[in-house]
């Protein structure tokens, strides 16, 4: 589908937290309107009437094309050609199911989400595909922290599907001047690693925290990025994927910013907060805690070696110190490696 078709077309947004906002005006400069999902009514008013959603992205201003409603049946007045999922991991089924008996079966679907489903460890397309009525399913991904989205900072993501309509679609819709769209084939890559680097954002935190050097911060993301092509290699994923935006250039911004929610759940941690009460404090979902236990788990179980997210699952779990998960890192024994 050309350009010329999306600029005429209806978006909506499943989502109002920080980047569903972000991807909704995106989107309106590129397509006739967008109609954006949240799920309180006080939300939805407070965003149309002040074109404005401070809660989550307090610096952007609304473009006038976006129209929050907080029903699914409202998404649907108007015939909607792009569904872009900007939901968490853990809710993204239940929504499915609700938004499904209201579509045609003839859009394209998109989502964002940065996570797995707990119980299956299934991907996020895969769990739309299992819920929705459609096919035509991809996946957005990479370096894309809000903050500096909606500043404008030159920026860039992934599109990846099977579908070759669907990455036009992605392409078309939310490419602009500063937002630069690439694409990709292999959905399975892409979504593992906008997974799996929020294991090592949390590392990250961890080590700024605890005050170590840079020396130390490129020992994290070059072994962090060995441990996710060993898993995604173990998943079905191609390793050249990992060295993309949607795998290394992630793992740099989520490693390197206190944007990330996930860094910042590892910096008070090292702190020696409780983890209830970072997560609290924090106010949004930070998916790296649960993907951490679950891929732990899914790892270990299958033998696949990952020491850097078992030092992060158990200073999570509170079983080991930040000084403990180091020394076990530091005297496992010596292996040839050929990500080394």
């Amino acid at each position: 589908m050309k350009k010329a078709f999306w600029s005429n077309a209806n978006i909506a947004v499943l989502g109002g937290g920080s980047f569903g906002t972000v991807l909704a005006n995106l989107a309106a400069q590129n397509c006739a309107s967008v109609t954006m999902y949240v799920r309180a009514e006080e939300q939805a008013r407070m965003m149309n009437s002040t074109r404005s959603n401070p809660d989550y992205v307090k610096d952007l201003v609304l473009n006038p094309k976006i129209k929050a409603v907080s029903t699914h049946e409202k998404i649907f007045e108007q015939e909607i050609h792009l569904l872009i999922s900007a939901l968490p991991s853990h809710a993204t089924r239940s929504q499915a199911k609700l938004v499904a008996k209201f579509m045609s079966g003839r859009e394209i679907v998109l989502h964002a989400t940065k996570g797995i489903e707990e119980q299956s460890l299934k991907r996020i397309s895969t769990v739309l595909a299992e819920e929705l009525p459609v096919c035509r399913i991809g996946a957005i991904s990479g370096p894309n922290l809000a903050g500096e989205v909606v500043r404008q900072d030159p920026a860039a993501t992934v599109v990846a599907s099977v579908f070759d309509d669907v990455i036009e679609a992605g392409e078309a819709v939310l490419s602009t001047s500063r937002f630069r769209v690439y694409t990709a084939h292999d959905i399975i890559g892409v979504e593992w690693g906008g997974t799996l680097k929020n294991i090592f954002a949390i590392a990250s935190g961890i080590l700024d925290s605890s005050g170590f050097g840079w020396n130390t911060k490129s020992f994290l993301l070059s072994r962090g990025l060995a441990e996710m092509v060993r898993f995604g290699m173990a998943m079905g994923a191609s390793a050249e994927t990992f060295l993309g935006l949607s795998g290394m250039g992630d793992l740099i911004a989520t490693c390197s910013s206190n944007q990330s929610r996930n860094f910042r759940v590892g910096y008070a941690l090292a702190k020696g907060e409780k983890l209830e009460d970072v997560l609290k404090d924090l106010g949004q979902v930070a998916e790296g805690v649960r993907t951490t236990r679950i891929v732990y788990e899914f790892a270990k179980a299958r033998k696949v070696e990952m020491p850097i997210t078992e030092v992060v699952y158990n200073i999570l779990q509170g079983i080991w110190t930040v000084e403990q998960g180091v020394q076990h890192l530091m005297t496992r024994p010596l292996v040839q490696d050929e990500w080394g």
